[in-house]
């Protein structure tokens, strides 16, 4: 992901203009964004109604509406879009297929980061989870690291990128009560990166995270209940990876740190663990019981748990007003991220058609490629292009057409699976043009690249090792 998380401020978890002062409600442009959101659930559950159809046909109003207040970078990416679209129309043939189902990657990135974004909004205003951050955030030196890792995968699991705006401001403030300038920079530094690679190492694994909806997507053939055991092996070694370096690396100090008892007790995380039942009890259950993707399970959980969160806080007539602010205020400001993302999967999709005339006299060479080499190739794809601004929705549905089957490759689509999001995660944390870099470097005073490289530098190759290595033996063996 190449976006910066704007919404969610360095100093709170609440969203800027929060009520909406000195933001227009475009309860249009909110409207057809929940529309599409219903459009791309239906083609889940209700596949018979033609709903993917019209979820495809109204991203083009999406786009508009989003491509009206943009300016600058942002407003590149429709104008790409457009081109590969009048590219798509002068090479011919079946352009109109091509079109849209770029169209169709489109709608379900947006439906996704929409309905995501609800249950991101209840959390916002919930007193419970900044405690549960606050209790994380202050525990002693000895088991801090580990704390925040593990908090920080489960509040990923529920916030997205806003956990690393949560827990990494409340970090900043822990850290600040320290008064030696020595001790609070390596606090801070160790704190930031606890919680970048606790939200990283969520990204191979978790049903709400791109790059298992988007990988996912692009392998049918690898359902979710056949992917999340060995995905779930790829997240143990990022996180552990970043432990195991924490405490054999620990800085040495000039002073002994002064420890304070953290604030609350353990009790401050039960309700983060039962937010974490009630959400994934009931997504595995559908996803199993009725063989529907886990997206779309997804898709039709979250709004509701965060529906229903919003009523515990607010009451009927309360959780009313706050589903009208957040689809005429809320939703809009998130203009340049969906845009972004919307138009990545366009291109990338949509895009992958022009390419392949001009790689087709390499698809002998890739073909001939043992099925373990392409595996290590594509751990390493996504963070290699990272490094050049490419974002991972883009990175991947540009490349994954281009591919033979996973059975022409030798390999399984598992394997598939677990080496294309073991790459995602590895760029999750070394480029810099990332949300997580560029968010861990704003809390920390760094730039992304002294983030993504410097500090991250040493542990992302020893965990690329480790993920190539895990990725072709379990390709080997499935």
């Amino acid at each position: 992901m190449t976006f910066p998380f704007r919404s969610l401020s360095r100093r709170g978890t609440r969203p800027a203009q929060a009520d909406g002062s000195g933001a227009p409600a475009e309860p249009l442009l909110g409207a057809a964004l929940v529309v599409l959101t219903v459009l791309v659930t239906l083609k889940d559950w209700a596949p018979g109604t033609q709903a993917g159809l019209w979820a495809a046909w109204c991203v083009p109003l999406v786009v508009a509406l989003l491509a009206l207040r943009l300016r600058g970078r942002r407003l590149g990416f429709v104008v790409v879009a457009l081109l590969v679209t009048a590219a798509l129309w002068a090479q011919g043939g079946d352009w109109g297929a091509r079109v849209l189902a770029g169209l169709g990657s489109a709608a379900f990135i947006g439906a996704f980061f929409v309905a995501l974004s609800t249950l991101r909004a209840a959390a916002e205003t919930s007193l419970a989870i900044r405690a549960c951050g606050q209790y994380l955030a202050e525990q002693p030196p000895g088991r801090r690291y580990l704390a925040l890792t593990l908090g920080g995968q489960a509040f990923s699991v529920l916030l997205n990128y806003g956990s690393i705006a949560l827990l990494g401001s409340l970090s900043v403030a822990s850290s600040e009560k320290e008064s030696d300038p020595e001790i609070r920079f390596h606090r801070r530094r160790r704190m930031l990166l606890a919680i970048q690679r606790g939200f990283v190492s969520v990204l191979p694994w978790s049903p709400l995270s791109f790059s298992v909806a988007i990988t996912g997507a692009l392998l049918p053939t690898a359902p979710y209940k056949a992917t999340v055991l060995p995905a779930m092996v790829t997240g143990l070694i990022v996180a552990g990876t970043g432990w195991a370096m924490d405490q054999i690396f620990k800085p040495r100090l000039a002073h002994a740190p002064v420890r304070h008892a953290p604030e609350g007790g353990p009790g401050a995380v039960l309700p983060l663990l039962g937010l974490l039942a009630l959400l994934g009890l009931p997504v595995w259950l559908l996803h199993v019981a009725f063989e529907v993707r886990v997206v779309g399970a997804v898709l039709l959980v979250v709004p509701l748990l965060a529906l229903g969160w919003v009523l515990l806080q607010a009451g009927p007539r309360g959780a009313w007003g706050r589903m009208g602010r957040f689809a005429a205020l809320e939703l809009p400001r998130y203009r340049p991220e969906l845009t972004l993302l919307m138009m990545a999967g366009y291109i990338g999709t949509a895009g992958a058609g022009l390419i392949a005339p001009h790689v087709a006299e390499f698809a002998p060479v890739i073909a001939a490629l043992p099925g373990p080499l392409i595996l290590a190739l594509l751990v390493w794809f996504i963070p290699v292009t990272g490094q050049l601004g490419m974002n991972p929705i883009l990175g991947v549905t540009l490349l994954f057409p281009l591919l033979s089957s996973a059975e022409a490759m030798g390999v399984s689509p598992v394997a598939l699976f677990i080496a294309i999001t073991a790459g995602w995660a590895l760029s999750g944390i070394t480029s810099p043009f990332t949300a997580t870099t560029l968010l861990t470097g704003s809390f920390a005073g760094k730039s992304a690249l002294h983030v993504g490289l410097k500090w991250n530098g040493a542990y992302a190759l020893v965990t690329g090792t480790l993920l190539t290595l895990w990725a072709v033996g379990f390709g080997l063996w499935a």
